[in-house]
């Protein structure tokens, strides 16, 4: 995920970070003079998200070896503190540099791993109970809106078990492993001395290398963590006076760009049945139209994109490496509906809704190199946050920025290869973070602080 997720992340962040405030100029309603927001102090606060690794792991043995990627998933959360220092700079304005330490508890496993070699099938089961980060932050202000990014500092344990068949268990450990994290995330005021943020991380905890008998195991830990929170600023502005919402109603169309990893749940029915994960990773990058209605400071829409994308798991090897496999999303798109709530000018808001995309599956044996082409259909849902975005000036007042999480779920794909005498079946999911730009078709205006 460091290829894709991280850097799509910190574009998505210098993005966001560029917000203005905006205020919808009603004919009855004339803006009051907002206070100036300060992000300067100390604050406390809880999170929750999901976890999702991509850790692949390479188990060698006499005369052949498997690999494939395991891919514990489950809900994260856990609570954060942290310290801000907001300045002026003459080029980019207010610049936040601060610092945060966070504890998460974890429920992400992974057991559904079962793979032959010459010395008989074995299932790999993996947890990640906990994980902690102190990490520093930069991002840029504007008012009551921040797009950071953040680095530093990860520890988690680790729990790993390898089980050969009749039960027999030769190798299994829990350590708690070091490494670093680097991620970004938009946070905002949602009221008083209370901040929401939605945020990403990808924690590297390294490789570990084992020799237990005649056999080696290799596994390198890669966890991506997107996750939603909610912070009380210490002795905080609590007096800053939020403006009226912002006019989110009427047409707009735009672009994204993104990163996405799956997490495609397989069995390849062969001599053996054997379970296995495709975790295809790359970039997605397309465009998206959509309409807003509002009533008040509630906002609601429907959007439809489409989206290309490189990605793609080349790197299971089953069957004693019988079996090798590629597979790859080309393209999806979804068409979901947007429920908001808008603060002043920052849209938070849900969705949800139909997804659909292609699958293509490359299977080599010894005998055959087959490919499988199929368009699937199921859905999504996710969580965002949408601010006004000017770009230094350059843009008027009405483009905005957001960024968004994702969650795709495209059901089942079975592919029947060697003449009809092996059977391929995979579970496509996917999680996505995404940064766009918007154009609304409408007058907002600028704010002044």
């Amino acid at each position: 995920m460091k290829k894709i997720l991280v850097g799509v992340a910190l574009i998505g962040s210098a993005v966001s970070a560029q917000a203005a405030d905006l205020a919808v100029k009603a004919p009855y309603l004339k803006a009051p003079i907002a206070a100036v927001y300060d992000w300067t102090g100390f604050y406390i606060g809880a999170n929750v998200g999901v976890g999702l690794g991509r850790d692949l792991q390479t188990h060698a043995v006499p005369a052949g070896g498997v690999a494939s990627h395991l891919s514990p998933q489950g809900v994260i959360g856990g609570g954060q503190i942290g310290y801000n220092w907001q300045s002026n700079t003459t080029f980019l304005g207010p610049l936040l540099i601060g610092v945060e330490a966070d504890i998460q508890g974890s429920g992400m496993t992974d057991g559904h791993t079962t793979l032959s070699s010459p010395l008989g099938a074995a299932n790999y089961n993996q947890k990640l109970d906990w994980f902690t980060t102190v990490r520093g932050r930069v991002g840029l202000v504007r008012g009551p809106v921040v797009g950071y990014f953040t680095g530093g500092f990860a520890a988690a344990n680790v729990k790993t078990t390898v089980t050969q068949i009749g039960g027999i268990v030769p190798f299994a450990f829990s350590e708690t492993r070091t490494g670093w994290t680097i991620g970004s995330g938009v946070e905002a005021a949602i009221g008083g001395n209370w901040t929401g943020k939605i945020e990403y991380l990808y924690l590297d905890l390294g490789n570990r290398n084992d020799v237990f008998g005649t056999q080696a195991l290799r596994t390198e830990y890669r966890e991506s963590i997107f996750r939603v929170g909610l912070n009380y600023r210490i002795g905080g502005n609590g007096m800053y006076i939020t403006p009226p919402p912002a006019n989110w109603a009427g047409l707009y169309l735009g672009g994204n760009f993104g990163g996405a990893t799956a997490r495609n749940r397989t069995t390849s029915s062969v001599i053996f049945s054997e379970n296995f994960n495709l975790s295809p990773d790359g970039f997605v990058g397309g465009g998206q139209i959509g309409y807003n209605w509002q009533a008040s400071n509630w906002v609601f829409g429907a959007e439809a994109d489409f989206q290309g994308s490189t990605q793609k798991d080349d790197r299971a090897a089953v069957l004693s490496s019988l079996l090798l496999y590629n597979q790859k999303l080309p393209w999806f798109g979804t068409a979901r509906a947007r429920l908001g709530y808008t603060v002043g000018s920052t849209l938070f808001y849900a969705t949800g809704g139909y997804a659909y995309g292609n699958v293509k599956t490359n299977v080599v044996t010894a005998f055959s190199n087959e490919t499988f082409n199929r368009s699937r259909s199921g859905y999504a849902v996710g969580a965002g946050v949408e601010t006004p975005f000017q770009l230094f000036g350059l843009l008027g007042p009405n483009w905005t920025s957001k960024t968004e999480y994702l969650y795709v779920d495209l059901g089942s794909t079975t592919d029947s290869f060697l003449g009809g005498a092996a059977v391929s079946t995979s579970k496509v999911t996917n999680h996505m973070l995404r940064t766009g730009i918007n154009y609304h078709f409408n007058q907002p205006v600028v704010a002044k602080y």
